[in-house]
């Protein structure tokens, strides 16, 4: 078996020696060895090609060092006292997995070198060392992890732009999302221009149910299907002869059959877009009641959308405390009382209970031009 010493460069003086610069010479290499001679004579060779080196005696030396420096590259022999070089190669991995590594030993060591090689080795130099094999494999070891950084900052790069472009998505989608707002209330007030009775209509019994459904603790998604179909209740009529909307005395049997229309025709209009597909539901149902008598389909209780019945009170509400044709707002305080003599009849209880139970300021407030959107 041959000794460590035998296996090492030829005892030739640093002066006499011309070695070639590596590609790599501005990095910084930490030689680790017990033999003083071989650290001193892998640091010629190195030093000789511009590379800086520094040596450490073990591998509990080259942890000390790496902790207070920074290193490219750790050049280990396999065989050493303490802690040998496949433990300093896990330990180097774990806490500098940037830094180069290769293993230096014998030839009989070849299937260990190997299989460091398959735990994290960039490479391996077999003694007795060649000049050119070593400075190769440094080259290969520092141009591998040089590769393997660029990738990662190419892949934060990419992480980066994604988050970008997320942000950017985002932003386009709140600006989409706005100008669907402005557009289902520029839409509402089109409505209620139709049927002057109720002027600002569409926007207080939005506002009205938006306030009842953060009552009941409804979710965003929730209240933002509530507030389109709220929005966009009456938009049916627009379809209703101007002779029946807008009639002043009582409607014939024909005529109100006519007028009841508007609601499954607001649910053909909005349901054809994807977006407003659940307001649609409450389209359709905002004038169903909790006892069923309500149409266009007699539905009862959980059987409406949640929406319809929190908008049926809305609706109520704002038609009580709004000045109509043949009479004066009525004062809120008897609004309150017709729903409340209505739960269980014309609506739900829950929803009677959240809006009873919500301060007469924040409906005033709404009443006089305030939003309480949120």
């Amino acid at each position: 078996m041959t000794t460590k010493t035998e296996n090492a460069f030829p005892e030739v003086p640093p002066a006499e020696v011309s070695y070639p610069k590596l590609a790599s010479s501005a990095a910084r290499l930490l030689i680790v060895d017990d033999e003083e001679s071989m650290r001193k004579l892998m640091r010629v060779v190195l030093t000789g090609t511009g590379i800086e080196a520094k040596v450490a005696v073990s591998g509990y030396d080259a942890l000390r060092i790496l902790e207070g420096e920074k290193f490219d590259a750790v050049i280990s022999d396999l065989s050493m006292p303490g802690m040998s070089g496949m433990e300093l190669l896990s330990e180097v991995r774990r806490l500098y997995p940037r830094t180069a590594f290769l293993i230096a030993s014998g030839a009989g060591d070849i299937r260990i070198g190997v299989e460091a090689m398959r735990t994290g080795c960039d490479d391996y130099i077999v003694k007795p060392f060649h000049v050119d094999a070593v400075l190769a494999a440094v080259e290969r070891a520092l141009r591998k992890r040089s590769l393997e950084q660029e990738v990662e900052k190419y892949r934060l790069h990419l992480e980066d732009i994604v988050v970008e472009r997320t942000t950017q998505l985002r932003t386009a989608l709140t600006g989409i999302e706005r100008g669907y707002e402005d557009t289902l209330a520029a839409l509402g007030a089109a409505i209620d221009l139709r049927d002057n009775e109720t002027g600002d209509h569409s926007r207080r019994v939005c506002l009205y149910s938006i306030e009842i459904a953060n009552a009941m603790g409804c979710s965003e998604k929730e209240v933002g299907v509530i507030a389109r179909g709220a929005c966009l209740h009456d938009i049916g009529k627009l379809a209703i002869p101007d002779g029946i909307l807008l009639k002043r005395g009582p409607l014939t049997a024909d005529e109100w059959r006519t007028m009841q229309t508007h609601a499954t025709i607001g649910y053909g209009l909005v349901n054809r877009i994807s977006f407003l597909a659940d307001a649609a539901e409450i389209v359709l149902s905002h004038h169903e009641r909790h006892d069923g008598s309500g149409y266009p389909h007699g539905l009862r209780e959980h059987q409406i959308p949640l929406g319809a019945r929190i908008f049926s009170v809305a609706d109520t509400v704002d038609a009580m405390t709004s000045d109509r044709p043949y009479r004066a707002a009525l004062p809120f305080p008897e609004a309150m009382e017709e729903i409340r003599s209505g739960i269980g009849k014309k609506y739900d209880p829950l929803v009677a209970k959240a809006f009873l139970g919500t301060p007469q300021a924040i409906w005033d407030a709404i009443r006089k031009g305030g939003s309480r959107l949120h």
